[in-house]
């Protein structure tokens, strides 16, 4: 495998090339990336050429829905799974509400669901709802004292009555990397349905679903370098199951009968750019060699994470030599994604503000994840600094945070 061209990378962002930019180094990837130039121009050309309502006879309105139609069918493709399986909503929150709301009609009273206290709140929050109308809600809990997700501990709580497993990819917050495979290979041999968080991975790479076995996956366009769109692969089998969210005549439409609010047009459009941008990588790294959509997507998430982990290991290394810090989760790159949360003596909020005038954008605070970091036994107030990053990420910028957090911390 050909090591990532971090100079061709940077030359998709245009991010890199603004003058209000220069000299910054970004590291709250976690809270959404920068857009890649493909997205940016596809954006750019539906507004000022087919931002009309999509699907008419004429050629503008034509052309908007094919590229809206392109959007599905190749990311659909570079995941793994049939076109009408993959869907746009306006965030992945929102589309975890309305899955929840269809769960709820489609299960009985006294049935149970399994969410962690390692998420996000998006895929927790609204699970844990059902229990206000008569659902049993169990808590997969992290270890406390490192923040993992333990399989045994699962295993003890699956009876009969479990129904679904609710659960992310990787934690925004530990970023320990979890086994979704095994977990959905488990449930399913026991008539189990999941639900994955990828929100927190899948800017390290796109996953083949088909693969790891989810019935749900879930991730953010805007965490991807995409516009500001969730995106939901729901397996046919189940999608079809589940009660009608959408209008009626929407409803034996596997990918509308699950987001009840019109699409944006023309963010949708715009993740086809998301996939321009994977075929770009994987034609530059990869010249010459064919493979099919999924085929390319796993050799450039491979390429992305083998980059991302050697980077991610020296600032785990110099967090783990620091007294005065916490690192929450694995010391261990390849166990993470390069999501990297520290409990510091003051607050995680004041250090972010610290690091700013020395050109490290960086996060304070909760991130949406008090139950993890209540899990672990942090102070809620004083939160956590968190540094993320991403495979546009440079080696020079870990660097220059390694060097800040010195003065910092």
């Amino acid at each position: 495998m050909s090591d990532l061209d971090i100079s061709f990378v940077r030359s998709q962002f245009p991010a890199f090339e603004q003058a209000s930019l220069q000299g910054q180094a970004f590291f709250e990837n976690a809270g959404g990336s920068y857009t890649c130039k493909p997205v940016i121009d596809r954006l750019t050309r539906y507004y000022n050429e087919r931002k009309v309502q999509p699907y008419a006879p004429y050629a503008a309105s034509t052309l908007a829905g094919q590229e809206m139609d392109e959007a599905r069918v190749r990311l659909a493709a570079l995941l793994g799974v049939e076109t009408d399986e993959l869907s746009f909503g306006p965030s992945t929150t929102q589309n975890t509400y309305v899955l929840a709301n269809a769960f709820r009609r489609f299960l009985s009273p006294g049935d149970v669901v399994i969410v962690t206290n390692q998420d996000h709140e998006a895929n927790s929050g609204p699970w844990r709802r059902l229990a206000e109308e008569g659902f049993e809600v169990r808590e997969w809990a992290v270890n406390p004292d490192s923040g993992s997700l333990e399989i045994s501990d699962l295993e003890a709580l699956i009876d009969d009555k479990v129904k679904l497993i609710a659960f992310p990819h990787c934690s925004n917050i530990v970023g320990e990397i979890n086994d979704v495979a095994a977990v959905c290979k488990m449930a399913r041999a026991q008539g189990i349905y999941t639900c994955v968080d990828g929100v927190s991975y899948a800017p390290h790479g796109f996953v083949n679903v088909d693969e790891i076995g989810a019935d749900i996956y879930l991730f953010s366009a805007y965490k991807t370098f995409g516009p500001h769109q969730g995106i939901m692969v729901i397996r046919r089998d189940l999608g079809m199951k589940l009660p009608n969210q959408a209008h009626w005549f929407n409803g034996d439409v596997l990918y509308k009968r699950l987001t009840p609010a019109g699409p944006d047009h023309a963010q949708v459009a715009a993740c086809a750019g998301m996939a321009d941008y994977v075929d770009d990588l994987y034609t530059h790294h990869f010249l010459g060699v064919k493979a099919d959509p999924a085929a390319r997507s796993k050799a450039v998430h491979d390429l992305q994470r083998s980059y991302e982990t050697k980077l991610l290991q020296p600032l785990l290394d110099y967090l783990s030599s620091k007294n005065s810090v916490r690192l929450i989760g694995s010391a261990d790159a390849a166990a993470k994604a390069p999501t990297v949360a520290v409990e510091l003596a003051g607050s995680g909020r004041q250090a972010a503000a610290d690091l700013a005038p020395l050109g490290v954008m960086a996060g304070g605070g909760d991130f949406y994840g008090s139950r993890p970091l209540s899990a672990l036994g942090l102070d809620l107030e004083k939160g956590v600094l968190r540094l993320s990053f991403v495979h546009y990420t440079s080696e020079e910028e870990v660097t220059k945070l390694i060097s800040a957090l010195d003065q910092v911390i």
